[in-house]
């Protein structure tokens, strides 16, 4: 009876997780649409909230490398309460940043909270270092990568449209724009509401009520529909950022992004690796403004994503580790 109860407490975690992820990181993809004018915000939120829940439910792989390449479940003791506390940790850092209209990475935040937790309840042999340290890679070149595409796109626009007229330009890329936000939700949800579907499967192998790790159609729907949700009440903090604050986007510049962005976390997910959707996008719209203009990016608040990129994951596990003990206190 035990084991129902932490397995239920687990999946609403991890759907208030991704509910939480739908307006923390959804927000990212719309943002540039949003901030060039080329969809309203209530149009922009609708398109990103059909568009992740058709990612989300067409994918599992990435799923499926949450679920047993960070640490292997069934050798850790007290596996379900190293999972209620990681999902407790992102959440809460999740909010923390959210509140202070900081871009973090929703990925770091989790993955951080899974090794801290699961560290302390087993020492750092539960880590499966192959699988964890692939992840980590991802998760650093994912960015740089984004960054470089975005360059490297903007540029060949300048090249293609240079004698095209300024206005004229605007607005056939600010309808082409109101595509790429789609294209963009939609590669959101392949990547980031796997993570959740992954949590609920090591929730299930840790409980014995599966025997190895497969997601069943039942927790990708309830994962998309959180997401879903999360996205239709929106993210207008993290919007301001990522669509204001990093550079003045014109429509031309926004399509660039999004297509960079979106090429970066498909790749990803089409070989089953996580990335953070918040650093691919950022990244990727940084690369653009430097084609553009060098000096037009604000590299103050790119400086200020950084730092909270590289301190997501240490504070994360530290934050996970604290209420796996508290909890195992309590208990």
């Amino acid at each position: 009876m035990t084991s129902y109860i932490l397995v239920g407490l687990t999946v609403f975690l991890a759907l208030l997780f991704d509910f939480i992820n739908g307006f923390h990181d959804t927000a990212n993809a719309i943002a540039t649409a949003v901030s060039t004018k080329a969809l309203s915000p209530r149009r922009a939120i609708i398109t990103a909230a059909c568009m992740n829940f058709l990612g989300a439910i067409l994918f599992t792989g990435v799923a499926k490398t949450i679920a047993k390449d960070i640490v292997d479940v069934t050798s850790i003791p007290n596996s379900p309460v190293v999972i209620i506390a990681a999902l407790i940790s992102a959440i809460a850092w999740n909010l923390i940043t959210w509140y202070f209209a900081i871009p973090s990475s929703s990925s770091h935040a989790l993955i951080g909270s899974i090794a801290g937790a699961s560290i302390v309840a087993a020492g750092f042999g539960a880590i499966n270092y192959k699988g964890f340290l692939s992840i980590i890679e991802s998760l650093i070149i994912s960015p740089i990568l984004a960054f470089a595409v975005g360059y490297i796109m903007f540029t060949i626009f300048k090249f293609l449209f240079q004698n095209l007229n300024l206005s004229k330009a605007n607005r056939r890329f600010r309808r082409v724009q109101a595509l790429t936000a789609a294209i963009q939700s939609f590669a959101h949800g392949t990547n980031d509401a796997q993570k959740s579907m992954g949590i609920i499967s090591m929730a299930l192998v840790s409980s014995g009520l599966v025997t190895s790790v497969h997601i069943p159609f039942w927790v990708q729907v309830s994962c998309a529909t959180a997401m879903a949700l999360g996205t239709s009440i929106g993210g207008w903090k993290i919007i301001k950022t990522v669509g204001t604050q990093i550079m003045k986007i014109r429509p031309a510049s926004g399509v660039a992004a999004d297509l960079s962005s979106a090429l970066v976390i498909f790749g990803a997910t089409k070989i089953g690796l996580p990335v953070s959707t918040t650093h691919v996008i950022s990244s990727s719209i940084m690369g653009v403004g430097a084609a553009y203009r060098v000096k037009g990016v604000n590299w103050g608040t790119g400086k200020r994503m950084v730092i909270t990129w590289f301190i997501t994951l240490p504070i994360s596990a530290t934050f996970s580790a604290i209420i796996f003990s508290i909890i195992k206190l309590i208990l």
